[in-house]
């Protein structure tokens, strides 16, 4: 089974073609600025040369008709036909409390979805949009939808619901959903796979680290507490995002600088953070190399910025009665050595002991990073969330089809 990966965003388009025999990648690429006469469409098929087109791509169907034109391409191509293509999964942002796990798209899981785009409205509406384009283009191909906040359903209500009046949760659904689910998920088991160790018996803290980033308790495989909160926003500083402060702040704020909840909302998400901090950017090798260079603007950023995914790591190990794995992943947490080192130097307490030699290895590999002696497995796992998301929809796709064929 061929199963098409699809991250639709308002304006850009990512996708991935996996053979599920071996679960290897055939194809991968994206679509850029959608709705302009200079949208990009980058191609990389398996084994063949990188393919780029600059052209007028206006919607998302027109977007999804180019990368199927590019699939089966005769030069470009990697399928014969596009009825090879089986079943179709996307990433949506945020499925409430309304969806557990992944779910088979129907009409009402359209429905559902649409009942939560005030909750995420920079991003389900945009996933939306790639399920109808993928619904005009290929009529009858199952589509899955797999949810990063799905796997954080199964905190406690101690770990969800803030100390605010219930009746805000259960009118509005205030209350932390948590993301990045899809990777906390995909490194956790990875990360027991490795270790030779079943997932339910160990106590995990995941440290997705990118431009967003988020850590997540998992307690005998399941998510116990989470850093982002009813938003992205909440958690650990990020490279444009705020991360935790003080809520007085907004309305202070506003009142001292006459802004907008609109503009409020636009500096917190996107210009505080690394960004605010540093004042030149919210990129980390930016940061890193500034700051090598004498900069301390850049050195302040990186020590606020490591200072609070150490303080959530303790947090978390406090919360589950202890840790055995310590998990790095994402862009930042995968490929910077200096924050990792950073950011144990300060766990010893826990018994974190980092090989700095292992640290310093450059790998895409899944790799322990401790010491031996260290009473706390540190690792560095590549995320997946493509893979996981392929994994769920051939799942889900296979078992409609033996239902649909049995009855």
């Amino acid at each position: 089974m061929n199963i098409l990966v699809i991250n639709a965003g308002s304006s850009s388009l990512k996708y991935q073609l996996y053979d599920m025999k071996d679960e290897s990648v055939l194809a991968s690429g994206r679509v850029e600025r959608i709705g302009m006469d200079s949208a990009i469409l980058t191609h990389e098929p398996a084994d063949k040369p990188e393919v780029r087109i600059v052209d007028e791509i206006l919607e998302h169907t027109s977007a999804i008709k180019r990368v199927l034109d590019m699939l089966v391409h005769p030069e470009h191509g990697v399928l014969g036909s596009v009825s090879e293509i089986h079943a179709v999964g996307h990433r949506v942002v945020h499925g409430g409390e309304s969806f557990k796990e992944s779910a088979i798209v129907t009409n009402e899981t359209k429905l559902e979805i649409r009942k939560l785009f005030d909750l995420a409205p920079l991003h389900n509406p945009a996933h939306m949009m790639g399920i109808l384009a993928v619904e005009a283009v290929l009529p009858g191909v199952p589509q899955v939808v797999v949810f990063d906040t799905a796997f954080h359903q199964t905190m406690p209500q101690e770990s969800y619901l803030y100390p605010v009046p219930m009746v805000l949760y259960r009118r509005h659904g205030i209350r932390r959903y948590g993301f990045h689910g899809t990777s906390h998920a995909y490194v956790s088991e990875r990360a027991a796979e490795v270790l030779g160790r079943p997932l339910e018996e160990l106590k995990l803290v995941s440290c997705h680290i990118g431009n967003g980033a988020s850590a997540t308790a998992i307690l005998n495989g399941k998510s116990f507490d989470t850093s982002m909160g009813m938003t992205p926003l909440e958690g650990l500083m990020m490279g444009t995002r705020s991360g935790d402060l003080d809520p007085a702040i907004v309305p202070y704020t506003m009142n001292k600088e006459d802004l907008t909840l609109t503009e409020v909302n636009s500096m917190l998400n996107k210009h505080s953070g690394l960004l605010a901090i540093s004042g030149i950017s919210s990129d980390m090798r930016e940061i890193t190399e500034a700051m090598s260079e004498g900069d301390k603007n850049a050195r302040l950023a990186f020590e606020m910025y490591t200072y609070r995914v150490r303080k959530y790591i303790g947090a978390y190990a406090a919360a589950m009665n202890g840790i055995d794995v310590l998990l790095f992943t994402a862009g930042v947490g995968e490929n910077s050595v200096v924050l990792r080192e950073r950011v144990c130097e300060g766990l010893t307490f826990l018994g974190i002991e980092l090989d700095r030699e292992l640290n310093a290895q450059r790998s895409k590999e899944v790799r322990v990073i401790s010491t031996p002696e260290s009473r706390v497995k540190v690792m560095v796992v590549p995320t997946n969330e493509e893979l996981l998301i392929a994994r769920d929809t051939f799942k889900l796709a296979a078992e409609q089809s033996k239902g649909e064929t049995e009855a």
